[in-house]
């Protein structure tokens, strides 16, 4: 399985961005999806999760309101879309999904928010 994310970019404060993820190879069965981000100096956080069928998502109080994360079963991607991002959103954002009891990481994409 390999988990590949895009999107990523420079934007400035206020801004928005827009994640993918696509997974590949023996998909069938992805159970939740997630997306981490590690910012400069700091350990790697949750950001957002959904869970296999969609119905149920939940966001780090540091991002409610302005992240949404949603997928596509059909497609095997994932999105997070990232509304009024503020320098401290700067970070490595992480694809990861668990599948038939194997957590999958992808290589992560770069976010840089400038004030």
């Amino acid at each position: 399985v390999q988990l590949v994310e895009s999107g990523g970019g420079l934007v400035q404060a206020g801004g928005s961005l827009r994640l993918s993820c696509a997974a590949s190879g023996s998909t069938f069965s992805i159970n939740a999806m997630a997306w981490y981000r590690q910012g400069p100096g700091k350990q790697r956080e949750l950001v957002a999760v959904i869970t296999s069928g969609g119905g149920s998502t939940n966001y780090a109080d540091s991002v409610k309101g302005r992240f949404t994360i949603s997928r596509d079963n059909a497609k095997n991607t994932m999105h997070l879309q990232m509304n009024s991002l503020k320098p401290e959103d700067t970070a490595v954002y992480y694809c990861n999904a668990y599948i038939r009891a194997t957590w999958y990481w992808g290589q992560g994409t770069q976010v840089t928010v400038s004030s």
